[in-house]
């Protein structure tokens, strides 16, 4: 399929697709991203008033953490992922999924392990590295559900009916392959016993570290860029109805970017024990990202070509272009942070929770918002959403809790960094540790509140999209037409 056919082809409609199994994980997505935002919500009241830590394991902030972190990437994120893949590939390939009922395999086989993690958290149960990753029962399955949806992904692309294999199945596919590669390695771990939960892992030490970020990065880069960018290759035309503004630039942005990333994870160990070569490499190859990157960031946003008056009127592709400004935002800040001396300020510090979340809320969360809205009148046979106004009340909503949380964020991390560094006449550190972390508490209270606003925006959300459902339709004048009094004037 080439990139003028966007705009109109193929066919919407359901026939002759699985769309069932695309439903199931649509209202996944939405319910675990609930989850998994209250929970982000809970430990950032934690933070700033800590009696809330009761006195109870599985409810303190070290539990909850995993549960908020792999609830939004793995739970919301992940379900995102297989929906719109499943869609995308359908649709631009004009195939249904190949090895029928595998695909609900893999949809319910993936809500197995995210129970499965989630109780591991609460219940202590993991490997104690930085993502807090589950024990080897929990990676073995998720890596019989993974290679599952590989075969249904490429199966499908094998039995296609289009000779073009179109760009955003491209990211999926990188995606899937470079997830796979990463989570084996890094998981590489010998159980104690096969009837206990605890294993060893097959790193140790430096090598550790190494992998553990190797993984952690990548993940970033594959998980929550590759993946969703295939989403923005896809659903930014289709709701713009324009042609993607360069194909050429798309297939330049996927190689560059899927060759760069990879390298990337060293900048996460400046000043350790890591050798001096491989962080400057990191560092090296962060820097190179910032070229790929904006290279598809301007993709995105150009796709609007000769349709901005749209985005006065249209608030889901207002959410669609909003999360790939957010891209390039974050795009341009994580090469930064990746330099040795703005590292040596940022790192530790409530500056990078910030540069996370600007990712994560702005570009990953409102791509998957965008997709969602496009998807369920589609998916549920409806004429269009419930109502768009609620569509503009979640954006702006939203919009204001990320622009609270991150900026919150980014003075307190700066704060911190500069407290940290700070030495007296003598020499001595002029702050203690306690005092750093009671200057934050008016930026972690504005933080919960920006967190806070994001939730209610879901959740408005998920009450529009049940209406949808529904078949109920709200009466209302279109967003961006005059009003009575401005129209008579």
């Amino acid at each position: 399929m080439t990139a003028s056919t966007m705009a109109g082809n193929p066919a919407e409609t359901g026939q002759g697709y699985d769309d069932d199994v695309i439903r199931f994980l649509v209202a996944a997505t939405m319910f675990w991203g609930v989850v998994g935002m209250l929970a982000g919500l809970v430990i950032a009241l934690q933070l700033a008033y800590p009696l809330l830590n009761l006195d109870l394991p599985w409810t303190t902030f070290g539990r909850l953490r995993p549960v908020h972190t792999s609830g939004v990437i793995f739970a919301f994120g992940g379900n995102a992922l297989l929906a719109t893949s499943f869609y995308v590939v359908q649709r631009t390939c004009r195939a249904r999924l190949w090895g029928g009922n595998l695909a609900w395999f893999v949809a319910w086989g993936y809500q197995t392990f995210i129970v499965l993690a989630a109780s591991g958290y609460v219940f202590g149960i993991t490997q104690a590295k930085e993502y807090a990753e589950p024990e080897w029962y929990t990676d073995l399955w998720l890596t019989v559900v993974w290679v599952a949806y590989l075969a249904v992904f490429v199966g499908t692309l094998v039995r296609r009916r289009e000779p073009h294999i179109y760009v955003a199945n491209w990211f999926y596919l990188a995606f899937i392959i470079t997830i796979a590669m990463l989570h084996i390695i890094n998981n590489l771990a010998v159980p104690v016993s096969f009837t206990g939960a605890k294993s060893y892992s097959a790193f140790a030490g430096v090598q550790d570290a190494l992998t553990q970020w190797w993984y952690g990065h990548n993940a970033v880069g594959f998980f929550l860029t590759a993946g969703f960018l295939g989403m923005m290759y896809y659903f930014i035309p289709k709701q713009a109805q324009r042609p993607v503004y360069s194909y050429r630039l798309s297939i330049m942005h996927f190689w560059s970017l899927i060759f760069i990333y990879i390298w990337a994870g060293p900048h996460h160990l400046h000043y350790t024990a890591l050798p001096d070569w491989a962080q400057t490499l990191g560092m090296t190859f962060s820097i190179m990202l910032w070229m790929p990157s904006w290279g598809g960031m301007i993709n995105g946003l150009m796709t609007l070509s000769g349709a901005w008056d749209k985005l006065r009127t249209d608030p889901i592709l207002r959410i669609l272009v909003v999360s790939v400004a957010f891209y390039g935002m974050a795009t341009f800040e994580g090469p930064l942070m990746s330099i040795k001396a703005v590292n040596g300020l940022s790192h530790y510090t409530d500056w990078t929770i910030g540069h996370v979340h600007s990712g994560a809320l702005g570009w990953v969360g409102f791509v998957t918002f965008g997709a969602v809205y496009y998807l369920v009148p589609r998916l549920w046979g409806q004429p269009r959403l419930y109502s768009l106004k609620l569509v503009n009340i979640h954006f702006w909503v939203a919009t204001i809790g990320i622009v609270l949380y991150i900026t919150a964020m980014w003075i307190s991390g700066i704060l911190q960094g500069l407290m940290w560094r700070a030495y007296d006449t003598l020499g001595f550190l002029q702050y203690s540790f306690v005092e750093t972390v009671e200057a934050m508490h008016p930026f972690y209270v504005i933080r919960a509140l920006g967190g806070g606003l994001y939730l209610i925006g879901a959740i408005i959300m998920v009450y529009n999209l049940i209406q949808t459902v529904r078949g109920r339709q709200r009466v209302e004048a279109p967003i961006g037409a005059p009003t009575a009094a401005v129209a008579a004037a």
